[in-house]
């Protein structure tokens, strides 16, 4: 490494600091830049001197491919042999985006840069002052994350000055981060697209576009003795705070159990969901620091990074960490505890799968529920089960008809009666909630634990509101068009079109679903097709 340099922090939002730094890279110097999944640190992709300063800088092993920033689809051609018509429509569907495309490369890239490798991953960020500074700078840019490798990558440009000040030229200053993790990295050399480090752009999202999406097996497992990494990040042990980390992997309910179990220790840190908060405070009183909501994967990648440096700050000799749900959205931050913490994690699944289904009423979950019991499933119906309660459970049936007079005659719920108070009413809605899904909660953990069933399916409906969500270990929506879901529920349910109407104007719309759950299965009306899209649910996600 070249000696001490002094570091300048340039402002994004000015135009000057821009050309500033557009001046510096086109003269071989390295800047670290903002992007909205992490700081890279960029340098001219062409020269091979500027990209050996990155690897200086970053004390980086140089058999680690690093990533070609571009900011308009033009510039991809001169880079590559071909410029294949999937990542095209990838290209046209998610740029600029976190999304990095590796294809046949070019001449034009140096070895240094690839890796030595016959490929290299281009992408576009979405970041505004990422792409005004590749203009300023008029040539492509390498750009890994900003960090001393091996470290939590940056998300403001303090945490890139703390490891890189005076190793550098400039850092600018964009903000913090929006995404959090690094790019999707999907390889588009073969036939179906093949993830080869998880981010914000899912497996999920990549088959939508095009057909068809894969992910290597590596990511899950890091690479083999002698496999070399096809992308950064998949070799070597990333993300690491100083501290070890110890990973709970499962459900969140059975990860909190686990974890305060070992927690306690004066050293501790603890990295947990907001909902886990309470519980773990009885323990530990200082280093608890919350990822968010156990279903909020945003949350998840937007925070990982700068808590695993904020522990660094402490005096943690060890991170106790619940992981997130290792599916959609939830792959990306998932995949980066996993190599922060060597591969290693304590399974606290229990021997069973259990898959939590919801959605608007008429939205197709009980066909789906039912496909799956064919395949041996236990299912749980909240719905059939809250029933039972109100049947047999006096003291529910009895906080129920307090809260409500009138709708309790004779010891007889009265359905449509609470219905029609309930529906139109958002504060007499939660009182019910509040007095039913604990003991609806606590009978399907009894049934789950005494059945033999390797995989149980949960329909609830309210399973974020009624926290049955955190038995999971993926929750999943049925979503469907709203008036499919109206008709639906006008011939199965015996109730008025303004009932329907009122029952489906009190349920979450499709962004709340898309929002909370790890997966979605959209229902287009045809059963055919809901049988079809539940089997290959089943394929993918429960065997």
């Amino acid at each position: 490494m070249k000696e001490a340099c002094e570091t300048l922090l340039l402002h994004g939002g000015a135009k000057r600091d821009i050309a500033k730094a557009g001046r510096l890279l086109a003269a071989g110097e390295v800047v670290a830049v903002p992007t909205e999944t992490v700081y890279g640190l960029a340098a001219n992709a062409l020269d091979e001197q500027a990209v050996l300063r990155i690897f200086e800088a970053k004390g980086r092993p140089q058999d680690n491919p690093l990533i070609v920033h571009v900011s308009a689809l033009e510039q991809i051609d001169p880079l590559v042999t071909e410029f294949p018509a999937v990542a095209r429509a990838l290209a046209r569907r998610f740029w600029p985006g976190p999304m990095t495309l590796v294809m046949k490369k070019s001449p034009r890239i140096p070895d240094r840069t690839s890796a030595g490798l016959d490929t290299v991953g281009i992408r576009m960020p979405a970041h505004p002052v990422a792409r005004a500074i590749i203009d300023a700078a008029g040539v492509p840019l390498a750009a890994p994350s900003a960090n001393i490798s091996g470290k939590p990558s940056p998300t403001t440009a303090a945490d890139v000055m703390d490891d890189m000040a005076g190793r550098v030229a400039a850092v600018v200053d964009g903000g913090p981060c929006a995404v959090g993790v690094e790019s999707t990295v999907i390889d588009v050399t073969g036939g179906v697209p093949r993830i080869l480090r998880p981010g914000a752009i899912t497996e999920e999202m990549i088959a939508a576009a095009v057909g068809s999406a894969a992910t290597d097996p590596a990511v899950n497992r890091g690479l083999a003795a002698g496999e070399k990494p096809k992308a950064p990040g998949m070799k070597y042990r990333h993300y690491a705070p100083k501290a070890p980390i110890v990973l709970f992997e499962g459900p969140p309910e059975a990860t909190l159990r686990a974890l305060t179990e070992q927690a306690g220790q004066p050293w501790d840190g603890v990295l947990c969901f907001e909902e886990s908060l309470p519980a773990v405070r009885q323990l530990c009183s200082r280093r608890v620091y919350s990822l968010g909501y156990s279903w909020d994967h945003e949350a998840h990648s937007r925070r990982l990074f700068a808590l695993l440096r904020q522990f660094d700050r402490t005096r943690a000799k060890r991170i106790l960490a619940q992981c997130p749900r290792p599916f959609g959205a939830g792959a990306g931050t998932v995949n980066r505890l996993r190599k922060a913490a060597g591969f290693q994690s304590v399974d606290c699944r229990g021997g069973k799968t259990v898959i939590g289904v919801t959605g608007r009423s008429g939205s197709g979950k009980s066909v789906f529920s039912a496909i799956l019991a064919e395949k041996g499933a236990l299912v749980l119906d909240a719905d059939a089960i809250y029933r039972e309660l109100v049947t047999n459970d006096s003291e529910m049936l009895a906080a129920i008809g307090s809260r409500f007079p009138g709708v309790v005659r004779s010891g007889v719920l009265d359905r449509r009666a609470l219905g029609a108070l309930v529906f139109s009413d958002a504060q007499a809605r939660l009182d019910l909630n509040a007095i039913t899904h604990g003991r609806v909660g606590a009978v399907i953990q009894e049934r789950i634990a005494d059945s033999d069933a390797p995989l149980a399916v949960l329909d609830v409906p309210l399973l974020f509101e009624s926290g049955i969500d955190r038995l999971c270990d993926v929750t999943l929506a049925v979503l469907v068009p709203r008036e499919v879901s109206r008709k639906r529920i006008l011939s199965r349910d015996d109730v008025t079109p303004e009932q329907a109407e009122a029952r489906l104007a009190a349920q979450p719309d499709d962004e709340y679903y898309r929002k909370h759950c790890d997966l979605l299965l959209q229902n287009l009306g045809s059963r055919a097709d809901l049988e079809g899209q539940t089997r290959m649910f089943f394929e993918k996600y429960c065997k």
